[in-house]
């Protein structure tokens, strides 16, 4: 995983979470709470509720990036920037200040006058934007769009035909448009992606999100640390029957699992409550082996991915333009048979012994469990391999041996098959 440094800021794996708090100077913006015109106020909120509260970076935006409302130009954006700026100056707090803008004349004026990095909620559908990124050595956040400045997050409006016809046989989804979207117009060394939750667009449902946070890992596949805007989105306070002023807690709760599915930046307007989110799922976070990366030295570096579906082990092996055809391999999934019959279980002994098969099956009440572990009535009493009930046990192994095993299993019988059936359509 790429670390990125924003003007001294850490941001990646090899740093804590990183707290993105909100600073709106535009009137038209929907969350009150956020929003100043005047600079003065706006640097007693940004010390108070935003650094003073635990946010890394200050998040200005010039404008509303709400989809009915008109777009601004950039020379709108520029009449506006002077507040920004004299806000950043008056501030006395320590924090990396981010410009949230689409156009790279905007990003390079705030660069030049103070800012730090920028976040691109067009995903360099401005052409220039890299180059200007660039030339200010600036971390920039960019978020999944089409190649439009005035559809930000509008990702159907992407001709995926092509995309569709190189691989017909797989069933493309929401979640793997917003991937393929992040990587249009390319990155620079310094790119934050943002998988673009919300309301971006009329067509876009809540299910879309939700898939696209269920597959959150995935998105880490670029190698590049994420940022996240979750904060009181609707997707997460319709789980909860909540409005928009009661939706802080549904939004901890995906703040803390973002976190622990591998996000880096969480973008906020409570910083307070999002930091404490925040660091409760980095302290769960899956614990992974990494070893120091130092060319100089000659040695070799070794970094444990954070692989938990097939999907995800896809994601990365494309990056490194490896055969995918591994990644059933990359994965073990268990699932607990009950109601076996002997000749079920015969059959997946025989199945899961075969040579070179990635896959065990182990039988309840084997007769060295039952030598080690005295049954409890808390287990329900003393395991019986089979019975009026049937066997049970543990069917173990990757994806692609579990296929193996229920092709071999096929026509033992058909509660069997209807058992394993399932398998398949989750393993991914």
């Amino acid at each position: 995983m790429r670390n990125v440094d924003a003007a001294g800021l850490g941001i990646g794996d090899d740093h804590p979470p990183r707290i993105m708090g909100v600073l709106n100077v535009s009137a038209e913006s929907p969350y009150d709470p956020s929003v100043y015109d005047d600079p003065g106020e706006a640097a007693e909120y940004v010390d108070e509720e935003l650094i003073g509260e635990g946010a890394d970076i200050v998040d200005v935006g010039l404008e509303s990036a709400n989809k009915d409302l008109a777009v601004l130009s950039a020379e709108q954006e520029l009449d506006r920037l002077d507040t920004a700026v004299e806000t950043l100056e008056s501030t006395s707090g320590d924090a990396v200040w981010s410009i949230e803008t689409r156009y790279h004349e905007v990003a390079d004026e705030a660069l030049a006058r103070g800012f730090d990095m920028v976040n691109d909620i067009c995903g360099f559908a401005d052409p220039e934007m890299p180059r200007v990124c660039r030339e200010h050595d600036a971390a920039v956040s960019k978020m999944a769009s089409p190649p439009d400045l005035e559809r930000p997050g509008a990702i159907e409006d992407v001709d995926w035909a092509a995309r569709s016809a190189a691989s017909p046989e797989r069933s493309w989804s929401y979640a793997d448009d917003i991937y393929e979207a992040l990587s249009m117009n390319g990155f620079t060394d310094k790119t934050i992606l943002d998988p673009a939750f919300g309301g971006w667009s009329v067509e876009k449902t809540h299910d879309d999100d939700r898939e696209t946070f269920r597959r959150l890992r995935e998105f880490r596949g670029y190698g590049r640390p994420l940022l996240v805007s979750i904060n009181r989105k609707s997707f997460l306070k319709t789980i909860a029957g909540r409005s928009t002023e009661e939706a802080l807690p549904a939004s901890l709760a995906a703040t803390s699992m973002a976190v622990e599915r591998g996000a880096h930046v969480i973008r906020t307007h409570d910083v307070a409550e999002t930091r404490d989110a925040a660091l409760v799922g980095a302290e769960f976070a899956r614990n992974r082996v990494r070893s120091e990366d130092d060319a100089e030295t000659g040695e070799v570096a070794l970094e444990e991915l954070d692989v938990t579906t097939v999907r995800e082990a896809e994601r990365h092996l494309d990056r490194l333009g490896a055969d995918q055809s591994v990644a059933g391999d990359a994965v073990v999934r268990t699932y607990e048979l009950r109601g076996l019959t002997d000749e079920a279980v015969g059959a997946l002994r025989a199945a899961t012994a075969e040579p070179g098969v990635a896959a065990a099956f182990a039988l309840a009440g084997s007769p060295a469990h039952e030598a080690a572990v005295r049954p409890s009535a808390a287990d329900g009493g003393t395991p019986e391999r089979t019975g009026a009930d049937g066997g049970y046990g543990l069917l173990v192994g990757t994806p692609t041996a579990l296929s193996a095993v229920r092709s071999a299993v096929s026509g033992v019988s058909g509660a069997l098959d209807a058992a394993l059936e399932p398998i398949g359509e989750t393993s991914k």
